[in-house]
């Protein structure tokens, strides 16, 4: 049954997230955290953490990590499978149909309209994981606001946007920055 429900779960996430792996956080989320409560947003939080570092796509990366916690190496599987099996299929039918029809602009039409929706997913995303990161994963009280955490994102944007440095150095960067004031001020 658990495997039925992480094929089932994760089909979802790979045939309607559309604009590639961060567009499919929020629908992880709605899946992992909302719908069966395999895990708790904190919980979540660290795994799209984990699977934006680790190499190849956030969802399937995603899929994997859920599918092995919840159901061991055969969830991982089943869940990694049922993630990917849409867009081998989606991308193997639009293949044929670019190819064919490329140069008409009613195609052209139909992906320029499909971009806003993309940035809204991703934004939608971005939004959620912040206000875990800035509130602890609580509601909105002074004693729950992160201080640490929200001033470690502003410096991570500021270095990001105005020096476009590595992202990958910047997040080692703000995990070491982390580890550091958490061991200096005795905070975990």
């Amino acid at each position: 049954m658990i495997y039925w429900q992480l094929f089932l779960s994760f089909i979802q996430v790979g045939l309607f997230s559309i604009g590639g792996g961060y567009a499919a956080i929020p629908l992880i989320q709605s899946q992992v955290v909302t719908s069966h409560s395999w895990m708790t947003m904190s919980e979540f939080t660290d795994l799209v953490t984990v699977a934006e570092m680790t190499p190849g796509p956030i969802a399937v990366n995603s899929a994997t990590f859920v599918g092995i916690r919840i159901a061991g190496l055969a969830g991982a599987i089943i869940a990694t499978f049922g993630c990917i099996l849409p867009s081998c299929i989606i991308v193997s039918l639009l293949s044929y149909i670019y190819t064919r029809y490329k140069n008409v602009s009613a195609l052209q039409s139909v992906l320029a309209s499909l971009r806003p929706a993309v940035v809204a997913l991703i934004a939608s995303a971005g939004l959620s994981m912040f206000l875990v990161a800035a509130l602890n994963g609580e509601s909105l009280t002074p004693a729950s606001i992160n201080a640490i955490g929200i001033l470690i994102f502003v410096a991570a944007f500021f270095i990001l946007r105005k020096y476009k440095k590595n992202p990958i150095l910047v997040m080692i960067g703000c995990g070491v920055v982390r580890l550091i004031i958490g061991m200096v001020a005795g905070i975990t």
